[in-house]
Order: C-alpha cells, then structure tokens, then sequence
C-alpha cells in the first residue's frame, strides 16, 4: 500500500481510499474473506506471502493498512511478513503489537481507522512511534513527507465528497513515474513498479461497503460490494 486517505469522525462511518503500489508481476486476489483463522475480515489477498495490504475487521468497523517505508526495505532471514500487520491490525485493534515479533521486520507505516480513533506506528526497522490523529481527513504516504503528495493532494481530499469527489480525483491524471503521483508507474530492469490496485471503503459496526478496480484510474470501477 502507497497512499491512503482517511475520513473519520465519531459516531460516522469511517471513509478511506486505499491505493496499492507494487510490482506488476506480484499477484494478488480481489477483496474476500480469504484467512480461515481470521474469518471476520476482508481484503485483498498477496498470493505470494499470503497477506494483506489493506483488512477490515466488518463486526466492528475497524480496517487496517500496511505502507512500505524505506528506511529499511528489505527484512532479516525469518522475520515475519509486513502482510501480516493489518491482519492483526483489524483482529486486535491497538492491541496489535502484543501478538508480532518487530525484529528483523522491514520498515512500515501501519494505519488504523476505527470508528473511535485513528492512530498510526511509524517503524524505521528499530524504533516504532504511535501516532494518534484526531478527527478530520488526513493522507499518508509509503514516501512520507519527503514525497509531498499530501501537501499537493491531502486539501483536494479534504473539499472532495467520498467515494465520488475522490475517485474523480484518483481518475483526473494518468499513471506517471513521480513518487508524487496518486497512480503511478516506474520501470526498470525489466520489471514494472505501478499502481496495481484502488478501493474506495465505508465501514462501520456490522457493515462494510467498497468498489474497487485494479487500473483506479479509469473508469468505471467495480459495482459496490457489501459485507455484513
């Protein structure tokens, strides 16, 4: 996961738009319940590590979302997957870190949108920070500040109706090589880094609503999908 946006406000449903950076050649299964040991949650399935990007917890309302950072880009031999973190995320809420080991862990922004709170943990491979966010619209980034997508972006989101006004914005400019770009593609060596992946989420207790589209730049996207 690349970029993230989160609306949130108590007693309101949690709105988020998650868009998904990665290798094209790394596949992936659309949104399902996928994890017979977490049988509550949704997400897109990595078929590789066999975790997720992005999971939400439907009884509660709670969605959890992993972002790459580079401090540290590659993990240490037996250290668990990043892909594991929302899973835990969405099952245990702030309680997450209880049931994971972070030694050796490669470098990640993990996000919480509850309908009560919204908290990040910000870990460089050493050193972990919690950050607690109050009410309002905010926008993270896998390249954090120095990638200034949220000084350029974060104000549109922010005026911008959802799930309508922020797909229009997801959807207004083709796929570039600018880490400052909501969809983005880079190429090299062969292999092509994109963005592969967009939902836009409303969740709640009990209920979970999303549309999605692995090219979120065109239109249309999936036909919106609910869980209870």
């Amino acid at each position: 996961m690349c970029t993230v946006v989160v609306r949130w406000s108590r007693g309101a449903p949690v709105r988020l738009l998650a868009l998904r950076d990665e290798l094209t050649s790394r596949e992936f299964d659309d949104p399902g319940r996928w994890w017979p040991e977490h049988p509550a949650l949704v997400g897109g399935r990595d078929r590789l590590a066999g975790g997720t990007w992005c999971a939400t917890r439907v009884g509660t309302g709670v969605t959890a979302l992993v972002l790459n950072r580079p401090q540290k880009p590659v993990a240490a031999p037996g250290a668990p997957s990043r892909g594991t973190l929302p899973l835990l995320g969405a099952e245990r809420g702030a309680d997450w870190r209880s049931a994971v080991q972070l030694d050796g862990m490669a470098s990640f922004l993990l996000v919480l949108a509850a309908p009560d709170r919204m908290t990040t943990w910000d870990f460089d491979g050493e050193r972990l920070v919690t950050t607690e966010h109050p009410e309002g619209t905010w926008m993270v980034t896998s390249g954090g500040p120095e990638d200034r997508k949220a000084d350029r972006f974060l104000p549109l989101f922010t005026d911008s109706a959802h799930p309508d006004g922020w797909r229009r914005l997801v959807q207004a400019e083709a796929p570039r090589d600018d880490p400052g770009a909501l969809a983005v593609r880079h190429e090299q060596d062969g292999l092509v880094f994109a963005t592969v992946f967009g939902a836009l989420i409303e969740a709640r207790p009990g209920g979970l609503t999303m549309e999605y589209s692995r090219r979120p730049w065109l239109d249309p996207w999936s036909p919106v999908v609910s869980w209870s």
